[in-house]
């Protein structure tokens, strides 16, 4: 991963007319052996990777339209912080990463969740929120196109940015602290869903204990009604939650969410990936049982596995289909879920005879 080097970004804004133009401040390095800071927040004005690294060979003009940005402040802001924090060096998506290599922005895709996780500290910026605190209840006048909550929180990526990191804080507009993720955890679960256990560890989700572990159905809830700017993201940004991989094909649309399911069918035989509720969104994909969005998941945040109930199936994949044996009550095929606090209860998907 390419970081930022801290205190070269820093010497480079305090002297910045004697700065040279050849002054390195990202360097390759290996994510699992750096001892490194991370940044998650919300997009604005951003600066990308091409103005950052090329900024003392801008003329004067267009170099201090780019130090005005609220995104420039940004990185500012952050290398200050990690330099506090004893950090000396830092990732940003909007500068680390070179997005006109498509080859570059696809592998830093495919590794970001591992890049949060082996962050030693996460910063949190929230660029909406004036107070010290997280706010105690939706407040639909001031964040009314992000479901009452603070904007941070309705956007896909944030998703895996807030499970991943052991050690994360949150940071207000002005970079007042407002609290640790430990510290938080109470009100984080109000506003997000996410038990407090996967919070305090996001080690939980690849946890080999199947008591442990969340199921799909519980992750995707997390993630239903979360929003990204591109439709291929609401797939790609769920990636890392369930430890899987696939090439960025930005173009094919709600495609790309179907083929996330079919690459967690691989790897699981968690039954709850079926178990979505077309209801709520007038679904246009019916004779399918893979789901067309996160959304369809969102009542079903209490949905865990039901270990060891029914014995294991192979499931196929082939160009008919999926096919899975699972055992027929009446017009329902039984799956292995039930509802957290009641053991009892049964699942099923409604089922048609053909003959």
């Amino acid at each position: 991963m390419r970081l930022l080097d801290v205190s070269a970004v820093l010497d480079r804004e305090r002297d910045i007319q004697r700065a040279r133009p050849k002054t390195k401040i990202l360097k390759q390095l290996d994510d699992e052996t750096a001892i490194y800071a991370i940044l998650s927040h919300r997009w604005g004005t951003e600066v990308d990777y091409d103005e950052m690294t090329g900024l003392m060979k801008m003329d004067e003009q267009d170099r201090n339209e780019v130090r005005q940005r609220n995104g420039y402040q940004k990185i500012i802001k952050s290398c200050e912080r990690a330099k506090k924090d004893g950090y000396g060096w830092l990732w940003i998506d909007t500068c680390c990463i070179d997005k006109r290599s498509s080859a570059e922005l696809s592998e830093a895709i495919n590794s970001m969740y591992r890049w949060y996780c082996n962050a030693r500290m996460c910063y949190v910026y929230l660029n909406d929120v004036d107070e010290l605190a997280l706010p105690s209840g939706q407040d639909f006048n001031r964040f009314g196109e992000s479901n009452g909550w603070p904007e941070w929180f309705s956007r896909g990526w944030t998703l895996q940015e807030l499970i991943a990191p052991t050690e994360l804080e949150f940071f207000n507009k002005d970079w007042e602290s407002i609290g640790t993720k430990q510290d938080l955890t109470s009100a984080l679960e109000e506003i997000t869903r996410i038990p407090q256990r996967v919070l305090r560890g996001g080690k939980a989700l690849s946890s080999t204990d199947p008591w442990e572990r969340p199921s799909v159905a519980q992750i995707m809830s997390w993630a239903a009604d979360r929003k990204t700017t591109r439709v291929e993201d609401r797939a790609y940004s769920l990636m890392g939650l369930f430890g899987v991989n696939m090439p960025m094909v930005y173009g094919e649309g709600s495609k790309a969410f179907q083929r996330l399911q079919l690459e967690i069918i691989r790897v699981t035989s968690d039954h709850s990936i079926f178990a979505w509720n077309p209801k709520r969104q007038g679904t246009r994909n019916l004779g399918s049982v893979l789901a067309d969005d996160p959304n369809y998941w969102v009542k079903l945040v209490r949905l865990r596995r039901r270990v060891f109930s029914l014995p294991p199936s192979r499931w196929d994949v082939t160009n008919l289909g999926i096919q899975v044996s699972l055992p027929v009550i009446h017009l329902g095929a039984l799956m292995s879920c039930d509802w957290t606090g009641n053991s009892r209860s049964l699942t099923c998907v409604l089922v048609k005879r053909l003959r």
